[in-house]
């Protein structure tokens, strides 16, 4: 039974992943600081209670992490925590990005100590970033060897943090395999992301905003997908080999919100938008080259978008005490501007 430690596992992917993952055989150790975004316990769905444990620390804390990590010796690390939200990192830059980089460097520095002290083996890790490393994609696609070139203080955050974890893979022999993934959507995300902004507004009778001319593309996965590619590169784990993780599934902010309209059968979709000013720095358009991984470890995302859109749509409508809780943590109040 391997032994996995999460990090970040009360976040909207580490919720998903803790509840898929529980399913199978292993033991997962899920480490979370337990943000405003946070999932809380007792709405985890876990079918082996026995098999899952919840820790609730700071990765900064690195004297509570490292004994943890020792008391547990993890066959793998999936390091996923970080703060994520755009609109946020252009308010507050320096904290979002301390915290990034904080979490990321108490993570490796603190598994290199107990290793080269023979408290723990050096486990496999790996890492959850995003495709938005690569920045604005005019033309074509994202390759595992193309460029990063950030454009928000989020985006940069997570190279630096990808950079970071090739460093130790680098100096000291680490076990790395890096994911940069696309737009996640599903059940458990905030309400202050894209999708359940949209399905909230419409529950409130409210017009749904959308940043400018709301013709930025972006790549969408259900989070199911994302979390059998996880476990899938965790089965067959290459060190040193990263991966892309999309779905080809590619479309305008304004025709995502039309779709989910359309699935929620409404009249009159322009009378429910708002064009709302723009963000600074917002890329046009992210699109990933996913073959890689299609390939050496032949995975491909297994759902469409209406159906999973009508699936989070149904969980979304079906879950009001998650919805209570969440919405007691938002204020609906506009972030990202300069």
């Amino acid at each position: 039974m391997k032994k996995i430690l999460i990090t970040g596992g009360s976040g909207f992917i580490g919720t998903n992943l803790v509840n898929y993952l529980n399913k199978g055989n292993y033991k997962i150790y899920n480490i979370d600081k337990i943000s405003y975004a946070s999932t809380p316990e007792k709405f985890k769905i876990l079918k082996n209670k026995k098999n899952y444990f919840f820790f609730k620390v700071n990765l900064s804390d690195t004297k509570k992490f490292k004994k943890i990590l020792t008391n547990i010796n993890p066959d793998f690390i999936i390091h996923m925590a970080a703060e994520s939200h755009v609109d946020r990192s252009i308010d507050d830059p320096f904290n979002f990005i301390k915290e990034n980089i904080n979490s990321t460097i108490a993570l490796y520095d603190s598994v290199l100590k107990l290793a080269k002290n023979g408290k723990i083996d050096l486990p496999k890790i790996i890492q959850i970033s995003t495709d938005e490393v690569y920045g604005d994609v005019t033309t074509g696609t994202s390759s595992e060897n193309s460029l990063y070139k950030p454009s928000s203080p989020y985006s940069s955050s997570k190279a630096s943090s990808d950079l970071i974890a090739k460093s130790f893979m680098y100096t000291y022999r680490f076990k790395l395999s890096i994911l940069k993934i696309c737009n996640n959507f599903g059940p458990y995300q905030f309400t202050e992301k894209f999708i359940p902004t949209i399905l909230n507004r419409i529950d409130k009778h409210k017009k749904i905003p959308i940043y400018g001319n709301g013709k930025h593309i972006r790549e969408w996965i259900y989070v199911e997908d994302t979390c059998e590619a996880i476990e899938t590169v965790l089965q067959n784990f290459k060190n040193g080999i990263d991966y892309n993780v999309g779905s080809k599934i590619r479309l305008s902010n304004i025709k995502l919100v039309k779709k989910i309209i359309s699935i929620k059968k409404l009249k009159k979709p322009n009378l429910l938008i708002d064009h709302v000013l723009d963000r600074p720095g917002h890329d046009t358009r992210y699109a990933i080259n996913s073959n890689k991984i299609k390939q050496i470890l032949k995975w491909s995302p297994r759902h469409d978008l209406k159906n999973s859109l009508k699936k989070t749509i149904k969980w979304y409508s079906e879950n009001h005490k998650w919805k209570i809780y969440v919405n007691k943590n938002y204020k609906e109040r506009r972030l990202g501007k300069v």
